[in-house]
């Protein structure tokens, strides 16, 4: 099966062979591999042998879209189960088996083509249907049928579900129709298909690994954060653990950008609407912003952090001798996230940016362009993360000329290739006021996350009338750098939570050390070393309740503390420790001055 032909690549673009229409020797072939091409055809196919599956179980069944996505595939759909009752996770199994059955079958998946009145006519009783051809231009409308099953779709497809065999559905989810959250929730099912088993095998214990890595179900075992209906969806709670994380990292960030040149600024987190009808956000963004009025004035909480520091460049005249100039912020920002899109600490309603803007000469992007991305290489190595980079470029909604961006985003391409760093295209991706580099990371179980970003803006300058004085003392205008590496706290710590297993580097773990005094008589010794330990800068707890020595280790070792001392009349008597150090998987007995030692030394070990 590996040599059969699935669909054709012409003209840039994939042609199943239901539509290739004898132009086969003007393309190039895809087989029937894991490639990536080979993969959108094979997910969207496998998305239409679900949905032929669901409605053979439930006859109600009606459909929305189920594209191919990165790592499988998902349809939408309104469906009910006898009861009345939607489809739920316990429902999974039946389908994956009838799947199995038309598998067996080996039907032919049949394209035909319509107008789109007469498509609208054919299905003038579904009202997804509908839906779906509101999005679609007029003209001819291309149909995909398999057995009893056809949708709307303009594919590609597979010429036979008999190429559908290596698959698995993954889970069951909300979805709004449309992804308006004024609207109906639909049933989402997502899966994942391969071409051959192994590879299915192994994504499928990707996924189940990715499970126990759950940075929502680690965050509540490790007692980081917490989410309260009282208080709203998306506005997370950080508990005291979680709290002296966030304070950790930010703290180890901040001396590392005052070394870089960096300037602590401050902005509000609400300003007149007037603001940002300049910078652009009302006319483009204010669907994701919050806004309130204050005296018959109206204000908008701020989604970014850009026009405050916009303020603090207009604060005085700036000559040239002083650019570039570079400020950050630990910047809390809101934006209106649907409630469909929201997932723990991924996408969030309030997060805090690690933001920074840098205004220089338009002569000097290139080199902070690249003091920034060194900036980046740094911070990943140093959490263990391989990246990749892609240049987003201008999307429908923008501000600005078509020269200013294309001079933005020509700059940061050249400053890429002058120094051969690859780099992907992500045409329309781009901010409304800016193109940008997004870095995209990869965790250890090879999932790649959007994290920081590297935005150059003439755009924003140009609207508040920024300037500088040259060499001339004549009045120029600045480029504006946006900048955030970590992206925001949140985000980041999520994914770091999933990258180590909540094994976090001992230099940022919410607790560093946990202390078990065996009995009441060794208590005293024990708080001694956390008084200690606490000088150091590094934080421990005593675990004394009234629980077995075992059980006080199981729970030193399910909030995942770095390293567990227990105290007993030995360690009492010569005043040392018996040390386990989990991320070292090791036991050892040593002295109280031996520990202490070590422990400055780990962390030392954190070069930047």
């Amino acid at each position: 099966m590996n040599s059969d032909i699935i669909a054709y690549k012409l003209n840039g673009e994939i042609v199943d062979t239901q539509s290739i229409n004898g132009r086969e020797d003007q393309a190039t072939p895809i087989y029937f591999d894991n490639s990536k091409d080979s993969l959108e055809v094979i997910r969207h196919s496998c998305a239409h042998l679900m949905a032929e599956a669901i409605i053979s179980l439930y006859p109600n069944a009606k459909f929305f879209v189920g594209p191919a996505i990165e790592d499988g595939f998902y349809y939408d759909f309104r469906a009910f189960k006898e009861d009345g009752s939607k489809l739920g996770e316990g429902d999974l199994k039946d389908i994956e088996k009838k799947m199995k059955e038309l598998i067996d079958s080996k039907q032919n998946i049949i394209k035909t083509v319509s107008t789109k009145k007469e498509i609208s006519e054919k299905f003038k009783d579904d009202d997804l249907k509908q839906e779906v051809l509101k999005r679609i231009p007029d003209g001819e409308v291309s149909l995909y049928t398999q057995g009893s099953f056809e949708d709307i779709c303009r594919g590609p497809h597979v010429p036979n579900t008999r190429y559908l065999r290596f698959f698995k559905l993954t889970r069951i989810a909300g979805a709004y129709l449309g992804g308006d959250e004024k609207r109906e929730m639909l049933t989402r099912i997502y899966g994942v298909v391969f071409a051959d088993k192994e590879t299915l095998n192994e994504h499928v214990k990707m996924i189940e690994e990715a499970k126990k890595r759950d940075h929502r179900k680690l965050g509540v075992e490790m007692k980081l954060f917490t989410f309260d209906e009282q208080i709203g969806a998306g506005l997370p709670i950080w508990l005291p653990n979680g709290a002296r994380l966030r304070s950790k990292l930010e703290k180890f960030l901040f001396p590392i950008h005052r070394q870089r040149g960096y300037q602590p600024v401050r902005g509000p987190e609400i300003l007149k609407s007037d603001a940002w009808k300049i910078s652009g956000h009302y006319t483009n963004y204010k669907e994701n912003m919050y806004f309130t009025t204050i005296d018959e004035q109206e204000y908008g909480i701020k989604p970014m952090n850009c026009v405050g520091h916009v303020k603090v460049y207009e604060s005085d005249i700036r000559s040239y001798r002083d650019l570039p100039l570079k400020f950050f912020e630990y910047g809390v920002v809101h934006r209106h996230e649907k409630s469909g899109v929201m997932h723990g600490l991924f996408r969030v309603r309030e997060f805090t940016q690690d933001d920074a803007h840098i205004f220089c000469e338009p002569s000097k992007i290139k080199e902070n362009i690249l003091e920034i991305l060194d900036f980046v290489d740094n911070i990943m190595k140093l959490f263990g993360f391989n990246y990749e980079m892609e240049i987003s470029t201008r999307p429908e909604k923008a501000i600005g000329d078509d020269k200013i961006w294309e001079m933005a985003t020509d700059a940061l391409k050249t400053a890429l290739d002058d120094n051969n760093l690859s780099y992907g295209i992500d045409e329309g991706g781009g901010a409304f006021y800016g193109p940008k580099i997004d870095i995209k990371i990869k965790d250890s179980l090879n999932r790649k996350w959007q994290c920081g970003t590297i935005q150059v803006d003439f755009n924003l300058p140009e609207r508040f009338d920024l300037s500088y004085i040259d060499e001339n003392n004549e009045k120029q205008r600045p480029v504006m750098i946006h900048r955030a590496i970590l992206g925001s706290f949140e985000r980041f710590i999520g994914i770091l939570i999933e990258h180590t297993a909540g094994e976090l580097p001992f230099f940022i773990a919410p607790t560093n050390v946990s202390i078990i005094p065996i009995s009441d008589n060794h208590y005293e010794y024990a708080k001694e070393i956390a008084t200690m330990l606490q000088k150091l800068e590094i934080d421990s707890e005593i675990l004394h309740k009234n629980e077995t020595l075992n059980k006080r280790i199981r729970t030193a070792e399910k909030t995942h503390v770095p390293m567990i001392l227990v105290i007993g009349d030995s360690e009492v008597e010569n005043r040392s420790v018996a040390l386990r150090d989990r991320r070292a998987k090791q036991r050892s007995e040593m002295s109280l001055d031996e520990f202490i030692k070590f422990l400055k030394e780990k962390l030392n070990e954190v070069h930047f």
